[in-house]
């Protein structure tokens, strides 16, 4: 097996792993969707939950592997494209006929990632590192700061633009990664496209709609 292949499944792997966390992110966090003391409740003790499980633990450790294996193997690839066509990653030699978004995962891929930075230092940093006050239950109220983010329109815009960009990158990264694993009979290709369509518009509208709903709903 050549280095290419092996970079582009272990990029397949990496993309197909971190969809299945944001089904499991997004589970949790449609709970800032509940009435203000409930979500508060739950949302804080989910949290504790998934920061203080030592199997949560192990697995967020492949997560963060996956997100810097995820776009070193894309920086790689990217480079290697261009420097042998001249174009850039994930082009499509059909040339006219392939979808913007399929010919442009670089620049998404780029959004999503700017996002995570501030994403991450203003939650999860904050969570592990800084001075949270505690809900009446004695867990730490990640809940309070979620919902204080989510009142800056910036922020919430911010959050609308990568969850877009998001779901662009997943809308052609979820079906290439099947297909370059190639681990399916080819009678269930459609299915797998339509699917990862379906996945990816499920995902998209949920990530949207709760910053939009805590903005309007709170602020």
């Amino acid at each position: 097996m050549s280095t290419t292949l092996i970079r582009k499944n272990l990029m397949a792997l990496t993309g197909l792993f971190l969809c299945l966390f944001l089904v499991v992110h997004l589970a949790g966090n449609l709970q800032l969707l509940l009435p203000p003391e409930q979500a508060a409740l739950q949302f804080n003790t989910y949290s504790k939950f998934m920061t203080g499980n030592p199997l949560i633990k192990t697995i967020s450790y492949l997560l963060y592997a996956s997100i810097v294996g995820h776009v070193v193997y894309a920086v790689i690839i990217t480079i290697k494209n261009r420097t042998a066509s001249g174009s850039g990653y994930a082009y499509d030699r059909r040339g006219v006929s392939s979808a913007w978004y399929s010919r442009n995962m670089g620049l998404l891929g780029s959004v999503i990632l700017l996002f995570l930075i501030v994403h991450m230092k203003d939650f999860w940093y904050e969570y592990k590192f800084g001075s949270l006050p505690q809900d009446q239950e004695g867990n730490k109220d990640l809940y309070s700061i979620v919902i204080s983010a989510f009142g800056e329109l910036w922020y919430v815009a911010l959050y609308v633009v990568a969850m877009v960009a998001l779901g662009y990158h997943m809308l052609h990264g979820i079906y290439s990664a099947f297909k370059t694993l190639g681990t399916y009979p080819r009678k269930l290709s459609g299915l797998l496209y339509y699917g990862g369509v379906g996945l990816t518009l499920i995902l998209t509208a949920g990530y949207i709609i709760i910053p939009v709903f805590v903005f309007f709903k709170y602020h």
